[in-house]
């Protein structure tokens, strides 16, 4: 399947919005927040809170350790949903289509601003694997801490990122008796048709 194409610069625009009202608001720990829905190859879907890490016109960043389930999933079906809701708001943002892992140069920048002992962490742990006891991930963080004092910490091989390529997106937004707004835009060949939905 072709790669969606980039977003309306108004769609990107009124998503970096939402996203600094949220920040702005200043009631969200975590403004950038945001469930990401996967499924494995037999369709059996999970989710999970991420960071949004970046987003622009090819679409939104998330990173993980690649042997975690979210990102097994993603290997065996490489499609995703993302829900990203504001409640002191009202306001939420539903984004669907093909996901794609960011490029080496992308990860290896992102991961140069992430605080050391982050970096330490994703070395120390073994995402999503079975873990006997707290002590055992602890122990872990004390041993990469000592493997490199003095050093920069690299980025491992099984640490990076993916970019969700939106096929789809809605904007809602609350109203008085649950007659909601919903706006839709979808990806059609290399172009983006806006539409309504009823609440």
């Amino acid at each position: 399947m072709n790669a969606p194409p980039p977003l309306p610069a108004e769609v990107l625009e009124r998503v970096r919005d939402l996203l600094a009202r949220a920040s702005e608001a200043g009631d969200l720990t975590e403004p950038a927040s945001f469930t990401l829905a996967t499924a494995d190859a037999d369709g059996r879907p999970s989710s999970r809170t991420l960071l949004l890490k970046d987003v622009n016109e090819n679409g939104f960043v998330f990173y993980t350790n690649l042997r975690s389930r979210k990102a097994k999933q993603l290997q065996e079906n490489p499609w995703a949903a993302m829900t990203f809701f504001w409640q002191s708001q009202f306001e939420q943002i539903q984004v669907e289509g093909p996901v794609e892992p960011v490029s080496d140069e992308e990860a290896d920048e992102y991961w140069a601003t992430r605080p050391r002992e982050s970096q330490v962490g994703a070395w120390a742990s073994d995402q999503s694997a079975p873990l006997a006891d707290r002590a055992t991930l602890e122990t872990r963080v004390r041993e990469f801490t000592d493997k490199f004092e003095g050093e920069p910490v690299p980025r491992p091989a099984h640490w990076s990122g993916y970019r969700l390529r939106p096929s789809c997106l809605e904007f809602w937004a609350a109203r008085d008796f649950r007659l909601h707004d919903r706006e839709t835009w979808t990806a059609k060949g290399d172009t983006w048709s806006q539409g309504l939905l009823f609440p």
